[in-house]
């Protein structure tokens, strides 16, 4: 795992042909509070939603934070069409350098549900963590009713790998049931 490619000095830009994926600034406070104050965004994640803007400010100082510590990174993932307009937040965690894996998360606004952005934006960042990163395995945690997840991570080749039984307390959710989907790098070269 060559995590410098990761938390670099300049922190990693990405993007598509649709979308891009760069670090979130307080300029972008308005559309990270429509995120996190919405309730349906959360409804399968063990993230507690936000009604206070002040509050999210001070989250996007704690996103940089982690980034220094190295321990998670937090892209905002932009429109390329709406060039500054944050539409949704992804993230790598829990970097596992023993086993060279890596856990990865996304949520987005709700008006940008169901266009094909989280499939790009995740598609965006495998590649980075494979061939950039040599990663050897990503892994998802998925509430087993997100369905719109599932569809995400099958769509760029991940395998539903098994249900883990009220096995994890999420914030906001209790004890859950969690289904794990992993997608390792030799499976991603042949694809």
């Amino acid at each position: 795992m060559n995590s410098e490619k990761v938390f670099a000095a300049e922190f990693p830009f990405l993007s598509s042909e649709n979308v891009v994926l760069k670090k979130i600034e307080d300029v972008h406070l308005q559309e990270v509070f429509a995120i996190y104050d919405n309730e349906k965004v959360f409804e399968y994640c063990g993230i507690i939603p936000k009604h206070n803007i002040q509050t999210v400010g001070k989250m996007i100082g704690h996103f940089d934070r982690d980034y220094l510590k190295k321990s998670r990174i937090k892209w905002g993932i932009f429109q390329k069409s709406h060039s500054d307009k944050l539409v949704g937040i992804i993230e790598a965690m829990d970097f596992n350098q023993k086993v060279n894996m890596v856990t990865i998360g996304y949520f987005f606004a709700e008006d940008y549900w169901g266009k094909g952005l989280a499939t790009d934006a995740l598609k965006i960042l495998v590649k980075f963590l494979f061939e950039e990163v040599n990663i050897n395995r990503i892994q998802a945690d998925v509430m087993p009713l997100n369905e719109a997840s599932k569809k995400v991570l099958l769509k760029n080749g991940f395998i539903k790998e098994g249900l883990l039984r009220q096995a994890t307390s999420w914030s906001g959710k209790g004890v859950v049931d969690l289904e794990i989907y992993g997608l390792l790098k030799e499976k991603y070269k042949m694809h």
